[in-house]
């Protein structure tokens, strides 16, 4: 592995206005000396577009000897791809940009093509054409599909994706890989579980629940209840792209003598799934210390058991030995504490 380092180095973010790449970009901005970090995102309306606004407003407001320039664009525009590494010439990049959900690739495919395909694709052709120490790009525990093995591992064999959003992520994983073996391109892979947090995604569970019983709506729980989440608090997360950043895969000799990809693929998972009736059950009561629900709501009037909905799986769960092994670290934030820091936030956003 090839130590990298990111102090006096320009850093392209894509997705910076989404919710990890902007808890990313704080975390470099925070922790770094004297980087320029460039952000894009095309600040589409896939969901609520002010918390995107949010999100961003608060990077232009942090002061710090690294600065940061957000750029609002498309990665599948190839010509403001290629724009923007001639210009910024970036020394690392992080491929957050991507359209994510598993239930919205039934609904629009479209967007999972243009996005997760052509704009990943369109990353990889600027990388091979500019000298990139480090490569690091989004996929996700969808890959895993229906796996009866767990936990997780990256050994196992991931060809039987159940969504369109998991069978672009595995296309990028094998695209990174080409691209590695073809072009030198030290790429890693990162297989993210369930991420939540302050200023999520609401299309997310504990957002999108949230919301409801706000509302007074009722809440649909699928498989009646018995799925299981490796839910990963975006600290977490946060911390286990930083360090990869900094360690970037090396080309080593096989048996027979040729070179291998620089090319490495790791999960960044809890490695310790909730059953969604306990998530509820947590997620209802921080939202009543929260104040954001009465401490009488009826909870269990406003909940539904319901089938498994097409492309879900029943369980996720990662196996991080890996990532503790070459990076010494372990997702490790308690689901109720998570949870907690999400409902004071929507407290503080949404009912001020």
């Amino acid at each position: 592995m090839k130590q990298v380092s990111l102090n006096n180095k320009t850093i392209l973010v894509t997705g910076a206005a989404g919710f990890i790449g902007s808890n990313l970009v704080k975390r470099l901005l925070a922790d770094t000396t004297g980087a320029t970090i460039i952000g894009i995102d095309n600040v589409n309306d896939y969901y609520d577009v002010r918390l995107k606004d949010f999100r961003l407003e608060e990077l232009r407001a942090i002061q710090a000897s690294s600065s940061f320039t957000f750029v609002k664009g498309d990665i599948a525009d190839k010509a403001a791809i290629d724009a923007l590494f001639a210009e910024y010439k970036p020394a690392v990049v992080v491929n957050l940009a991507a359209q994510a959900g598993v239930r919205y690739s039934i609904q629009n495919p479209d967007a999972y093509i243009q996005s997760n395909l052509i704009g990943f694709y369109n990353i990889l052709e600027a990388c091979r054409h500019n000298p990139v120490e480090h490569l690091v790009y989004a996929s996700s525990s969808s890959v895993y599909g229906a796996n009866k093995k767990i936990p997780y591992s990256t050994d196992d064999k991931v060809d039987n994706p159940v969504s369109l959003y998991a069978a672009t992520k595995k296309s990028n994983e094998l695209l990174a890989h080409a691209y590695s073996k073809l072009y030198a391109i030290p790429s890693t892979g990162l297989r993210f579980f369930t991420v939540y947090g302050p200023a999520g995604r609401p299309d997310m569970a504990y957002f999108g629940f949230t919301n409801k019983l706000v509302k007074g709506e009722t809440i649909e729980i699928f498989n009646y209840g018995n799925c299981k989440r490796d839910f990963t608090y975006v600290d977490d997360i946060v911390e286990g792209v930083v360090r990869i950043m900094q360690g970037a895969p090396e080309s080593v000799p096989s048996a027979e003598g040729l070179p291998e990809a620089p090319y490495a693929v790791y999960n960044i998972g809890n490695s310790s799934p909730e059953n969604l009736l306990t998530f509820v059950d947590t997620l209802q009561q921080e939202l009543v210390r929260a104040g954001v629900l009465p401490a009488d709501y009826d909870f269990e009037a406003h909940k539904r058991l319901v089938p498994m909905q097409p492309g879900d799986v029943a369980v996720t769960y990662a196996d991080t030995s890996a990532l503790e092994r070459d990076f010494g670290f372990k997702p490790h934030t308690p689901l109720r504490e998570g949870l907690r820091r999400f409902a004071e936030w929507y407290a503080s956003f949404y009912q001020q």
